[in-house]
């Protein structure tokens, strides 16, 4: 009995899905264009606000959740990133 519950408590390594392993994306309408997520911390402050604007848009929309989970996921890691990147400029300015 024991035996089976170190067994449980044990660490199990999580897989991650194919699609997690691929760079993360975005396709913005404001901006007109395709992001990747490392490009956050190279877009201007207007882009920036503007993408952060369109991302909280989709994670606002639970229908949208619904139709299309991966990119309400997605826009959930962008919008996410995006604030944390504006957070740091303004504390450095």
């Amino acid at each position: 009995m024991v035996l089976g519950l170190i067994f449980l408590m044990s660490f199990t390594p999580y897989d991650i899905p194919p699609q997690e392993n691929k760079g993360k994306w975005f396709r913005s309408h404001l901006l007109g264009r395709e992001i990747e997520l490392g490009e956050l911390y190279s877009l201007g402050s207007n882009d920036l606000d503007l993408l952060m604007a369109e991302t909280a848009e989709i994670r606002s929309d639970l229908d949208f959740k619904e139709k299309n989970i991966g990119k309400f996921r997605t826009a959930g890691y962008f919008l996410e990133l995006a604030r944390i990147i504006e957070k740091r400029k303004l504390l450095e300015s």
